[in-house]
């Protein structure tokens, strides 16, 4: 039964496991990477779990805690200076175990330990996004209400009067010409207009000699009459 139990034994004493751990943690930390089997492997993670926290901590009783476990110094004040930024946005997971194969000599199974640098995820906010799609749409309205709506010249006191002495000059400059073809139509009109009243002379002859000779016809029953009674 292993109740309370925690870690590996090795096959190895307390004292010989220790100081193993201690010496593959340390080079851990100073080279940031380091190859041993599977299960020394899975262990050493708990160790450098445990060591990244007191650094993230950084008082002076986590770094002398650091200290009783790294062998050296400069690898703690490295550790203390770059955990709290490099490890700032994750609690947990800060090294990563691959495997690579098997050891040539007794095929035990081989794998490398290394830190992980984890990738800051950017929050998206959405504020941004909504004045950006505000920007756009004012963008993209302009240009058509100015389409729609152009702007109107600037009316200056001059301005009305000047229109008004253009308007008048290009309304007699067009008028002109039709006066002057309603003047050159308007003499033959006339005479057309007179000749249509007037009859020609060799109409008014012939209603001329009857005329004549009407009252001739008329007086030659009369005459006849009045010899008649004469006699």
């Amino acid at each position: 039964m292993r109740h309370r139990n925690a870690g590996i034994k090795l096959n190895r004493t307390s004292s010989h496991r220790k100081a193993m751990f201690r010496n593959m943690v340390t080079s851990l930390f100073k080279h940031e990477r380091i190859r041993t089997t599977d299960a020394k492997a899975k262990e050493i993670r708990r160790w450098a779990d445990k060591l990244v926290t007191l650094a993230k901590r950084g008082d002076l009783h986590a770094r002398r805690q650091a200290l009783s476990i790294i062998r050296e110094k400069d690898v703690v004040h490295k550790l203390f200076e770059e955990a709290p930024q490099r490890f700032a946005q994750v609690n947990g997971g800060y090294t990563r175990v691959v495997k690579i194969g098997f050891r040539p000599g007794d095929a035990a199974p081989l794998s490398m330990v290394e830190l992980v640098t984890p990738e800051v995820k950017k929050k998206k906010t959405r504020r941004k996004k909504k004045a950006k799609k505000a920007a756009a749409f004012s963008a993209t309205a302009a240009p058509a209400e100015a389409k729609e709506a152009p702007a109107a010249p600037p009316e200056t006191e001059e301005g009305p009067q000047a229109d008004r002495e253009t308007a008048a000059v290009e309304s007699t400059t067009l008028d002109a010409p039709a006066a002057k073809t309603a003047a050159e139509e308007t003499p033959a009109a006339a005479e057309t207009e007179a000749a249509a009243a007037e009859p020609s002379e060799a109409e008014a002859a012939p209603e001329a000699k009857q005329e004549a000779d009407a009252p001739a016809a008329t007086d030659e029953p009369a005459a006849e009459e009045t010899s008649k009674k004469e006699s």
